[in-house]
């Protein structure tokens, strides 16, 4: 017999969300459902709408910066426990990266427009999820700036030249 779970326990258990009150908590599982990402496949593309951001459950996906001509470049790899795309939060709302599954990952997905329409109702949940946000993209900014630097190396080596 299968038994069915509510997203809450799902929820409570992920390292990004815990802390969180039980009420804001039960704000987000109503913008929340279960995704599947198979090797190979892409979460979503850069430039896309971002009409969602996703909590890791299990596996791992690759953040990839398209190059023409050239293979992509991996810009960072995120792992269980982890989040991606913040860019639900920043206006116009397009996906900075593309999103590519390394191997069967599960996600939980959480609805940009439900949850900014949670988040505008009730400020605490907002001010608890940017305070939560604010270090991802700081660490994610910084990981492609190493990325590039190891690419196209540092400015003091071009200078040294």
């Amino acid at each position: 017999m299968v038994q069915v779970v509510g997203m809450d326990p799902v929820l409570r258990d992920h390292p990004f969300l815990k802390g969180l009150s039980d009420d804001h908590r039960a704000l987000i599982a109503g913008c929340a459902s279960n995704e599947v990402a198979h090797a190979g496949a892409f979460v979503y593309r850069e430039g896309d709408p971002a009409d969602k951001f996703y909590l890791i459950r299990h596996g791992s996906v690759a953040l990839e910066v398209h190059v023409p001509g050239r293979e992509p470049i991996v810009v960072d790899t995120l792992v269980s426990g982890e989040l991606m795309n913040w860019s639900w939060l920043v206006a116009p709302h397009r996906c900075s990266f593309d999103a590519r599954a390394r191997e069967l990952t599960r996600l939980i997905s959480l609805d940009a427009a439900c949850l900014r329409g949670k988040m505008e109702e009730d400020s605490a949940l907002g001010y608890a999820l940017h305070k939560r946000f604010a270090p991802v993209v700081a660490s994610r900014l910084a990981a492609a700036r190493r990325q590039l630097i190891d690419m196209y190396g540092h400015p003091d080596d071009v200078a040294a030249r």
